[in-house]
């Protein structure tokens, strides 16, 4: 092992719950996290292949002070919101959404036979951007590139940099990486990344040595978190593997959260709830990043 490798600090499943109007999901992190997760807020991964698990959805509700990831592996969740966004994000898109100063939204599975499936991940903001423009960015499976490896494995670049091809989502405030790799059986993979930056990978599918010197295997639905260093190295077994591996810059700022609300103090989460009682907790209508 290099000294700069990055080991395997920690390592957890999430828990199920109920999100929304009654969806089961498994939150793999959340509010217990934040002190070793910074910039990352919250992973939730939603998949069921019964309907009733989902179709409640996720009806109209506010967000301040945070960016929303909504990564669909299969399935289709319509969505709305207070910028005048509509449309539908289908299996392979991203929705990267920047709540900034407020925006209320919903996003509604819709049915389908067999898995739906997909995660969203909430990135934290900047004190200096709680209340900034909120935007909107709909990426199609199409406009995410996939750079092959020559072991076999595929990786999409959503965003940051991987082998010399950048993701379609930049000029985020934490610098994010955000890939989806995949691996045939006995191959490896490799990740330079930013030291000091917060990094973790979750599994999807097969089996994988998240370092090259952790001996357990991580199968699906395991959340591991990386201690500093300069770069990731990740072993798939004999039956190959999928995960997610995600970096960014942390914000070392304090962090006030109440449900859908992060801000930096208990003040400034009073003033939103009083902002949403009296009707004017939206600062920007009609503003649209890219779509």
């Amino acid at each position: 092992m290099q000294n700069d490798e990055r080991r395997i600090a920690r390592t957890f499943r999430g828990q199920e719950t109920l999100e929304g109007a009654g969806v089961k999901l498994r939150r793999v992190f959340g509010n217990h996290t934040v002190r070793f997760m910074d910039p990352f807020l919250l992973l939730d991964h939603f998949g069921s292949a019964e309907p009733k698990d989902y179709l409640a959805g996720f009806p109209w509700h506010p967000h301040r002070g945070i960016e929303t990831v909504t990564y669909m592996l299969d399935g289709r969740v319509a969505h709305g919101d207070s910028l005048g966004n509509e449309g539908v994000i289908q299996s392979g898109d991203v929705q990267w959404m920047n709540s900034g100063s407020g925006i209320i939204h919903q996003e509604m599975p819709q049915r389908k036979e067999g898995m739906l499936e997909g995660f969203q991940l909430w990135i934290n903001l900047p004190a200096s951007q709680k209340m900034s423009v909120p935007g909107y960015h709909g990426l199609r499976a199409k406009e995410i590139p996939t750079v092959r490896l020559e072991n076999g494995g595929t990786v999409r670049v959503v965003a940051g940099t991987f082998d010399r091809t950048a993701g379609p989502i930049r000029g985020i405030s934490v610098d994010p990486t955000y890939l989806d790799v995949t691996l045939p059986a006995d191959t490896g993979f490799s990740l330079p990344t930013k030291p000091g930056y917060a990094a973790f990978a979750y599994s999807l599918e097969g089996e994988a040595q998240y370092d090259s010197v952790e001996e357990e295997f991580q199968g699906p639905a395991r959340a591991v978190v990386y201690g500093d260093g300069s770069e990731i190295a990740i072993r798939a077994n004999e039956k190959g593997a999928r995960f997610l591996l995600v970096s960014g810059r942390p914000l070392h700022e304090p962090v006030a959260w109440y449900g859908p609300i992060v801000m930096n103090t208990k003040e400034e989460l009073v003033d939103a709830a009083s902002e949403l009682e009296r009707g004017d907790f939206i600062k920007h209508r009609g503003v649209i990043v890219e779509e």
